[in-house]
């Protein structure tokens, strides 16, 4: 007779592997429906299974809302040797890449996006993953920056904290356009023309704006 570690140890994969099922079905409802309108009945319908069932493996909504952001994440690093960004100027490369690996996959792009875009209500229950994202990431990107003008030889200038921002915010706002036209927008391409830009802009600040105006 198998003991009842034997079993949990059986059934470990198949729970792994339906877990992983319903994380994407939910990729797929809450990026089309958003997370207020997509409901649990309608991922479970996605993958035959009851609503119970659902609730069985994630305990609530919110559960599975913060368990899809989770997924995505993983899916950025799983093939990167410590499950993690890089950092230094490494990590405006693995921007780029990030985007062009976006364009591949559409529902987790859109589930992002609406969910980012509904974090901001009160309450939201992903308010606090994006916060912490954001911050972390500004950070990050802050830091490569050091670890760039070291490399160049350049004296870090005040516009570094607005030029991580800046590349985060051009990053999801392509990410939109690209969504509402992907015949029209090249979310890699015009991704790595920004954040190229950027980062020179950092390393290189041209003439201000107002120069080029004729007045």
């Amino acid at each position: 007779m198998a003991t009842e570690s034997q079993d949990a140890t059986r059934t470990r994969p198949a729970t792994r592997r339906k877990r992983t099922e319903i994380l994407k079905a939910a990729v797929e409802i809450f990026g089309n429906k958003g997370s207020t309108n997509g409901t649990l009945a309608d991922v479970a319908e996605q993958v035959g299974m009851t609503h119970a069932g659902v609730l069985h493996h994630f305990g609530s909504k919110q559960n599975l809302l913060l368990e899809v952001l989770a997924y995505r994440d993983q899916a950025d690093v799983q093939d990167l040797d410590e499950k993690h960004i890089p950092g230094g100027p490494e990590l405006f490369l693995h921007l780029v890449r990030t985007a062009f690996v976006n364009a591949q996959r559409p529902g987790i792009v859109q589930a992002y996006t609406v969910l980012s875009a509904e974090s901001i209500t009160d309450d939201h229950p992903a308010r606090s993953y994006f916060e912490d994202r954001y911050t972390t990431l500004r950070r990050e990107i802050s830091e490569a920056f050091a670890e760039l003008c070291a490399q160049e030889g350049v004296t870090e200038p005040d516009t570094v904290a607005a030029a991580s921002a800046a590349i985060l915010a051009v990053m999801d706002g392509l990410q939109l356009q690209w969504l509402l036209h992907p015949g029209v927008v090249e979310l890699g391409e015009t991704s790595e023309f920004a954040i190229r830009a950027i980062v020179n802009s950092v390393l290189l600040p041209g003439p201000e704006l107002a120069s080029y105006s004729h007045q």
